[in-house]
């Protein structure tokens, strides 16, 4: 995934915007942050909608896959009227996939909006959606990646809980659709932990979590793709983030970039007040060969470990295989001692 000129562009287009005083670093915010916004929630035989609000997809087969996954799910699919288009590397032009997604929130018999996949191009629709749509018929929003525009914006905007998770098109393997079953179909209070198996390994190596700070602390979460949601700087589509839980994740970024985009966050006072930190897996972000990069825990010691704030990192979010479902905006309960967090309230109407 190549976000690179869009980050170039946009990010420091924001940061020249002026960000003293600003809540959460966020230039033009409205004055107060949107209550939280619980979705209606999924029960086998609703339909799904999929659209294609990023990238587009190169193989008609992937979409015949997503179709199908939804199915296995035990839903009905309803396919939004640009979602198999392209201009250039996007799914149809910025016009057709925002009336795509307004379409699929406005639509009463659409329960849950899944994003066919990531890429680039989210972060163009946010001035685009019906946020008053959103909010008169809030619903589940699920995908990952690039679509941390669309988890940003319309949280920040709506206060609306939505679902950082496989993308349609993603490997939907038997730990993803436990995670989807589970979070939406028997609504479980959650319990975030990663599963740690020795393998043929003497002490496991695999999914293992290491804490920078220890501690417990509660709070909504906030977060999502670090190289998208930073492109959102000087935006009025990043949410507050203070007394927030963040996580963050990303994927083929070299170390001085993590780095860079961390510089950015506590600039623009993004990091001041946090309540707990929580970091995925940054994959296929290792520094060179020899001297001359910083790696991935100098970094995390550089920016978070000064906080003082419950942190830990390695948590089963990202651009892996099997990753947990979270909620954007839910309340949990984080523990960087054990790596493991908990969703504290329910994050569904009744």
């Amino acid at each position: 995934m190549d976000r690179r000129n869009f980050l170039g562009g946009v990010a420091l287009a924001g940061l020249a915007l002026p960000l003293a005083g600003i809540a959460g670093g966020v230039a033009d915010a409205p004055a107060a942050s949107p209550g939280r916004l619980l979705p209606v929630p999924l029960r086998r035989g609703d339909t799904v909608a999929l659209v294609s609000p990023s990238s587009a997809t190169d193989e008609r087969l992937n979409l015949q896959l997503a179709r199908e996954v939804m199915e296995a799910l035990g839903f009905r699919v309803k396919t939004g009227a640009h979602y198999a288009a392209r201009r250039g590397h996007l799914a149809g032009d910025d016009a057709a996939r925002a009336a795509d997604l307004n379409a699929a929130f406005a639509d009463p018999g659409v329960r849950a909006v899944v994003a066919v996949r990531g890429g680039s191009g989210a972060a163009r629709l946010l001035p685009l959606l019906d946020y008053d749509a959103i909010r008169a018929h809030p619903k589940v929003l699920l995908g990952y990646s690039d679509i941390t525009a669309l988890h940003s914006g319309i949280h920040a905007r709506t206060g609306l809980v939505t679902f950082h998770g496989p993308n349609g098109t993603g490997s939907w393997n038997g730990f993803n659709a436990d995670q989807f079953r589970r979070l939406f179909l028997e609504r479980e209070a959650m319990v975030y932990r990663n599963r740690v198996e020795a393998g043929d390994e003497l002490v496991p190596r695999r999914n293992r979590t290491l804490t920078i700070t220890g501690g417990r602390a509660q709070g909504e979460l906030v977060g999502g793709n670090l190289t998208v949601l930073t492109a959102l700087a000087g935006s009025p589509y990043l949410p507050d983030f203070r007394g927030k839980v963040l996580f963050l994740e990303d994927v083929s970024e070299a170390p001085y970039r993590i780095d860079r985009m961390f510089s950015t966050l506590r600039l623009m006072g993004a990091l001041d007040g946090l309540a707990g930190f929580i970091f995925g897996e940054c994959t296929d972000c290792d520094p060179g060969d020899g001297y001359g990069s910083l790696t991935i825990d100098e970094i995390l010691d550089d920016y978070i470990r000064p906080l003082g704030i419950p942190a830990y990192r390695g948590a089963m979010i990202g651009h892996i295989r099997e990753q947990f479902i979270v909620p954007v905006g839910g309340r949990v309960e984080m523990d960087a001692d054990d790596g493991s967090f908990r969703l504290l309230e329910p994050v569904f109407r009744d």
